[in-house]
């Protein structure tokens, strides 16, 4: 049977309203829409950018102790309630997947708190980046 195991942030949110940070699944690694809240601080920058900046950060705790790095996100979903925010993150974006290059799509859409400018949800494969010698495919 394929390993299926939770992973928390430690936000109160994940046990108030039935949900993981993170949940692996086999060789899967489903990371929830995650925000630019620092849990260590419990704050959010006004700034979308440095929001988006702590979006990956909080990505990246999550796909760590799931065994998997941001080189195997396979798809990413940006959900912003405004969509001229999206491009001044674009940077941001860049920085953590421009030689990851993961299928993406972005929505506009309300989020459940005015002071979040953009929320990430992403799939990755555990050991997904591994690129196969030679062919330059993964396998």
């Amino acid at each position: 049977m394929a390993e299926r195991r939770l992973i928390s942030s430690g936000s109160t949110f994940e046990r108030e309203i039935g949900y993981s940070r993170a949940v692996v699944d086999g060789d899967w690694v489903h990371v929830s829409g995650t925000t630019g809240f620092d849990y260590t601080t419990m704050t959010i920058s006004d700034d979308v950018v440095a929001q988006a900046r702590q979006c990956w950060a909080n990505i990246d705790a999550a796909l760590r102790e799931a065994g998997a790095a941001v080189s195997d996100v396979v798809r990413v979903r940006y959900l912003l309630p405004d969509a001229a925010d999206f491009e001044p993150c674009w940077p941001v974006l860049r920085e953590w997947l421009g030689d990851v290059r993961p299928a993406a799509t972005m929505q506009v859409c309300g989020l459940s708190d005015p002071r979040m400018r953009i929320e990430i949800e992403v799939t990755a494969r555990r050991g997904g980046s591994q690129v196969a010698p030679g062919l330059g495919w993964p396998r």
